[in-house]
């Protein structure tokens, strides 16, 4: 039975190399493995669990366990306390608005609102690297030192984009004394009130977002029921003259520009 490809004969079998060569693969990473253990021996982790007297131990035990915590809580403390809540709830209504469903990606919005947000948090990083982290390094301050001191630019930025009224609902709620000023307002109170008032602005935003995008909508529907074509999708239709009207009018530029803009 000739073959299909080149006319060669078939004889059922697979052909033998790739398991060859597999098994060259196998024995070269064995005897390679073996090498380096005879020379330096086996990797070896091993986790301790001891007794101390000392306090001074035990302080530093917490603190690693603090500073893991604070690693494995690092996305949701970009999200939750940066210009990244804001930005990628804007740039999903605008998705939504124009219509194009998973056009762009979940992962390029999520990406363009991270570097949005890197860029628009640059002069409050930049501050914490200087104010907290480099003399820390340098053994200029304590880790407590640094904490407060690097919280400082990032309360300021999330202060001055909270709402009075946000702010007071969660001191209400929290029952504590109304704060003389803005250094006694504790980060539990500051950062849902922050959250809050981010998701507010956002909302606005969207909301003026959607209005040319419906108007299309509406003239579309209007004139597809006029002319009978009640089985068309008005959706269909619109989807064009929506992203010609984007492109028209430099929507991506438009759009930055009133976020950036937005938190000065």
């Amino acid at each position: 039975m000739a073959s299909p490809n080149n006319g060669t004969a078939f004889t059922g079998r697979p052909p033998r190399w790739p398991w060859l060569a597999a098994a060259l693969l196998l024995v070269l990473v064995a005897s390679l493995w073996s090498a380096t253990a005879d020379a330096q021996g086996l990797p070896k982790i091993s986790l301790q669990i001891e007794d101390t007297k000392k306090g001074g131990d035990a302080a530093v035990s917490l603190q690693l366990i603090f500073l893991l915590t604070i690693l494995s809580l690092a996305p949701s403390i970009l999200i939750m306390m940066t210009s990244f809540t804001r930005i990628v709830v804007v740039l999903s209504f605008l998705r939504t608005a124009i219509g194009t469903q998973q056009m762009p990606p979940n992962q390029l919005l999520i990406g363009l609102s991270l570097f949005l947000t890197f860029f628009i948090m640059a002069p409050a990083w930049e501050r914490v690297n200087n104010e907290a982290i480099q003399p820390l390094i340098a053994d200029q301050i304590s880790y407590q030192q640094a904490l407060d001191r690097g919280m400082v630019p990032i309360r300021e930025f999330m202060l001055k984009q909270t709402r009075q009224k946000d702010m007071a609902l969660f001191v209400g709620m929290a029952k504590i004394k109304q704060p003389r000023n803005a250094t006694e307002i504790p980060n539990t109170v500051l950062i849902p009130s922050f959250i809050i008032s981010e998701l507010r602005t956002a909302f606005q935003i969207g909301f003026i977002l959607f209005i040319p995008f419906l108007v299309i909508d509406l003239v579309v529907s209007s004139i597809l029921l006029s002319m009978g074509m009640m089985m068309l999708p008005p959706v269909t239709v619109s989807l064009p003259f929506k992203l010609l009207l984007f492109v028209l009018v430099d929507g991506w530029n438009l759009v930055v520009h009133s976020l950036v803009k937005s938190f000065n």
